[in-house]
């Protein structure tokens, strides 16, 4: 089974962590999630206004994209990295204009007839003033895991009464 290391955050990250159990095998998940993000991203990333492949390369270590974020009323833009894609069980991306990390996790379940799909968010790094309201930041990560998971079930299963369960 694989295992993803959350240990690598340093004291000054904030993680957010949700799970999910799909009702189709891993390589179907995997297949919408990774082999096909450039054109399925913004249909679970809704805060997501502007999004566009920088390099024109397909998803493989390496690729590049741009996004337009609208987060608390805020307007975000940033760029990032695939960093880590392993087939049918992973996919990271770092953030290279902003200090961040996604990484997608799959598991195959029950006979490869389901699989539990991990999401988690790393803010890697607060600026010190950010820093009394870590809380609250991690509130919001946690939130925005929780949508992500359940948007990419509900995409793939319409009509999804099951919520994901934070981690």
């Amino acid at each position: 089974m694989f295992a993803f290391d959350l240990s690598k955050a340093t004291s000054k990250s904030v993680i957010g962590q949700s799970s999910i159990e799909i009702a189709k095998p891993v390589s179907e998940v995997y297949d919408f999630v990774v082999e096909h993000f450039f054109e399925n991203y913004t249909l679970w990333a809704l805060e997501v206004v502007e999004f566009k492949p920088v390099n024109d390369n397909k998803m493989d270590v390496g690729a590049l994209a741009c996004q337009t974020r609208i987060d608390q009323g805020q307007k975000i833009e940033s760029t990032f990295e695939v960093v880590t894609i392993e087939k049918d069980k992973l996919l990271v991306l770092n953030g290279l204009s902003s200090p961040f990390r996604n990484s997608y996790i799959f598991d195959s379940i029950e006979s490869d007839t389901k699989t539990r799909l991990t999401f988690s968010f790393e803010l890697l790094e607060i600026e010190l003033f950010m820093r009394p309201f870590e809380k609250l930041i991690r509130v919001a990560i946690e939130e925005g895991t929780h949508n992500t998971v359940n948007n990419i079930k509900n995409l793939l299963i319409p009509d999804t009464e099951s919520e994901a369960k934070p981690d």
